[in-house]
């Protein structure tokens, strides 16, 4: 069978590299495509609408997320995967026929739902696929996957402004569809969870209640979860508010905006996530400490990209902000999974990491809220800065108390 063969870890990973690329795009496109929308449906002139639409998407993601990862844990992962990619590419051809604000935020809620069925599933298939030799990168490589299509989303708003904003929907919509059939056809589950499950109904469906109440057992847990929520906070913002940060600090279009923004922060992110993966594995290999170090690194980089992203008013300063803020996102990102394959057993995996996203999410619901307001305010620039003094608090915390004893916790 094709998952049996040597090269099928790294065509996973290429499978679902398509896949994140797809959820990201779909997801970020509308945060560049306001002007050209709110022309058609006018309470989108309204930042703080703009902010009430984009929030829905991600507090309904949120309460999704601990959710989609029981479920992981539970069912065949590529059914899982390959039915939240036709659902959300269905939602996201249908926005292309919205006529009110209403019926965008009815979609946007079930996007939330389909979106959040994904992150855990993979990223556990991918942990499984890949020993600790290869596993920060790999998962480093689906990660560039997500932010390409954050950065291909920025330029939603120059498609929308070529044809219109309804073909951008439909065409980004209809290629989701396409690529699920591909998944149907290439995408595997582990074989070895089934044989090992035959063994032992016990892993077969973990329950979920003993699930979470065996991951909150774990101090580390905690940690770790307070140490994915906080990064989280600029990580949303410069997703949904960065090319609005752009378009207001160098007085120019959403359609300019949106692909410097987003392609400046994806490509240093990309970038990150390859070094922060290769460091990672490499490091690990001679201090056990080696994923939470590389991942402090990463981390530590985001802070002055804030405070400069914040007060910077001029081309070369934002890009530079922006291209440390994503270099050091991208490092952070890459560990995340990895940190937690040291403190959790395979089989809730994916739960945890469904907690950790619900966290996450709620974290940048809230500042997407908020920043909307900012912006309405005049302060958009002001507020991005001080999200370094958190960032920093979190840094701190987890150097100080993250102490794995294994590489692979069993």
């Amino acid at each position: 069978m094709i998952q049996q063969k040597k090269y099928y870890p790294w065509l996973l990973v290429a499978l679902l590299w398509g896949v994140g690329l797809l959820n990201y795009l779909d997801r970020q496109m509308l945060s560049t495509m306001r002007p050209a929308i709110q022309v058609d449906i006018h309470e989108l002139r309204s930042a703080t609408n703009f902010g009430l639409l984009m929030g829905i998407f991600l507090w309904i993601y949120g309460l999704m997320s601990p959710v989609a990862g029981a479920v992981a844990d539970r069912v065949n992962r590529k059914w899982l995967i390959v039915g939240s990619l036709l659902v959300w590419s269905g939602v996201t051809f249908g926005m292309g026929y919205a006529r009110t604000f209403h019926e965008l935020y009815l979609l946007r809620a079930v996007m939330g739902i389909s979106e959040a069925l994904y992150i855990p599933a993979a990223l556990a298939l991918i942990a499984e696929f890949h020993p600790k030799k290869t596993r920060s990168l790999a998962i480093g490589i689906h990660m560039t996957g997500l932010y390409l299509g954050s950065a291909l989303g920025g330029f939603g708003a120059t498609v929308a402004a070529s044809y219109s904003w309804h073909f951008t929907f439909h065409t980004f919509g209809l290629m989701g569809i396409g690529y699920a059939f591909i998944l149907i056809l290439f995408l595997r589950e582990n074989p070895e969870r089934f044989s090992l499950h035959a063994q032992n109904r016990s892993l077969d469906k973990p329950k979920i209640g003993k699930a979470i109440s065996v991951l909150f057992s774990n101090m580390a847990f905690w940690i770790i979860l307070m140490y994915f929520a906080v990064p989280s906070l600029p990580g949303w913002a410069t997703k949904n508010w960065l090319p609005t940060l752009f378009a207001h600090h160098l007085n120019m279009p959403m359609s300019q905006a949106g692909p410097l923004s987003t392609m400046t922060i994806a490509i240093s992110s990309f970038a990150g996530v390859i070094l922060g993966g290769f460091v990672s594995d490499r490091w690990v290999l001679t201090n056990i400490r080696g994923r939470i170090f590389t991942s402090a690194i990463g981390l530590s980089l985001t802070i002055p990209g804030l405070l400069f992203m914040g007060f910077g008013h001029s081309l070369i300063v934002l890009v530079a902000a922006g291209i440390c803020f994503g270099l050091g996102f991208g490092i952070f990102d890459a560990n995340n999974m990895p940190i937690l394959c040291q403190f959790v057993a395979p089989k809730y995996r994916a739960t945890a990491y469904g907690l950790m996203n619900m966290v996450g999410v709620f974290f940048g619901a809230f500042i997407t809220d908020l920043l909307g307001r900012s912006t309405d305010g005049g302060h958009l620039g002001r507020d991005f800065a001080l999200l370094s003094i958190i960032v920093l608090a979190a840094l701190i915390t987890q150097l100080w108390t993250l102490k794995p004893t294994v590489n692979d916790f069993k």
